[in-house]
């Protein structure tokens, strides 16, 4: 089966090409190169020994959409294409509505103009905000976003609920609510590679171990959790890929031809910041410069999530430890630094 995966160079997209392949499917990336390089395809080559069909593409382009459909008969798509930086969002929030939000509409009316009846959404558990309860479940309330990034995948959601409802429709779509994917491939050859200042805690702590930044930045420690610091769930990004596939293999089996839910994709544990910077220093021996600094507006005491339903229908845990997804993401940055 052919499957379409927009953003596929990108850090989730290109560890899901890999899963996708392993489990016999023909991947088939669109990308824009604009939060990625296409050195990846190379090195996914290099991974799957085998060829990469990749469309060097915009999403926001309707000819990309039929240069490709016409060609390629599509079984499914997996969209990660996106903006991704909350505070990019707020300082840019059209471009976010314009890469996010107006784009997955596009594919949605080409999808159905086409055929294509399946779709896997990269959303995210920034939809919940900061939930009344924890861990939190897929019935937790959707809270009112914090950032134009949080609220382009509230929008998405509900435009993609909408068209699997509308009359005559064909569509079944998931919408998977990832919380923070770290780490990197086994072989060191993919990972997450930020284009400037990292956004996230774990590209920030390598570079700053390497001395490619200063001290990491530790925002609050006057947190009413443990230790001060917030928590998050850090889910090993293979194990990320794999729900991607899970869900996909899903979707396919479903016999009526309308369906859509969303699923917490997480480990169901939550590590605090400090929990990561002392996993790391004992999983690779090296120590972590850092410092406290103020908290940021819009950052959330403590998230992670309930990970029942995802199990039970879709069959998908996690696998990895925190430990396990630290070395991997330190092997990835050596790897960067020699290259």
């Amino acid at each position: 089966m052919n499957i379409l995966i927009t953003g596929g160079a990108g850090f989730i997209g290109s560890h899901t090409y890999v899963v996708l392949k392993e489990n016999g499917f023909t991947p088939i990336i669109v990308d824009n190169f604009a939060n990625s390089s296409a050195e990846v395809i190379e090195r996914l080559k290099t991974i799957t020994q085998d060829d990469v069909i990749c469309m060097e593409g915009d999403v926001n382009d309707a000819s990309v959409y039929d240069n490709l459909f016409q060609k390629y008969t599509i079984d499914g798509v997996i969209h990660f294409a996106a903006a991704k930086a909350v505070g990019e969002s707020v300082e840019n929030p059209l471009k976010y509505y314009r890469n996010n939000v107006a784009a997955t509409v596009l594919l949605l009316e080409k999808m159905n103009e086409y055929g294509i009846k399946n779709l896997v959404f990269s959303s995210s558990c920034t939809v919940y905000g900061q939930p009344e309860s924890l861990p939190v479940t897929e019935s937790a309330p959707v809270q009112p976003a914090v950032s134009p990034y949080g609220n382009s995948k509230q929008i998405c959601e509900e435009i993609i609920r909408d068209s699997v409802h509308a009359q005559n429709a064909h569509l079944k779509a998931i919408s998977l609510r990832y919380f923070n994917p770290i780490g990197a491939h086994e072989s060191a050859l993919i990972g997450e590679l930020p284009l400037g200042p990292p956004a996230n805690l774990v590209p920030y702590l390598m570079q700053s171990v390497v001395g490619l930044r200063g001290p990491l930045q530790v925002f609050g420690d006057d947190y009413p959790t443990p230790d001060g610091t917030a928590i998050r769930d850090y889910i090993h990004v293979c194990d990320l890929a794999e729900a991607h596939v899970k869900a996909l293999t899903y979707l396919l089996e479903q016999p009526q031809s309308t369906y859509y839910d969303y699923f917490n994709i997480g480990t169901g544990t939550g590590s605090s910041v400090m929990d990561v910077i002392h996993a790391f220093e004992k999983t690779t021996g090296k120590k972590v410069p850092y410092e406290i600094k103020p908290r940021r507006s819009g950052d959330i005491t403590a998230v992670y999530a309930a990970t029942d339903k995802s199990k039970e229908v879709l069959d998908w845990s996690t696998k990895k430890s925190l430990e396990e997804a630290l070395a991997d993401s330190w092997r990835w940055q050596e790897k960067l630094l020699k290259s």
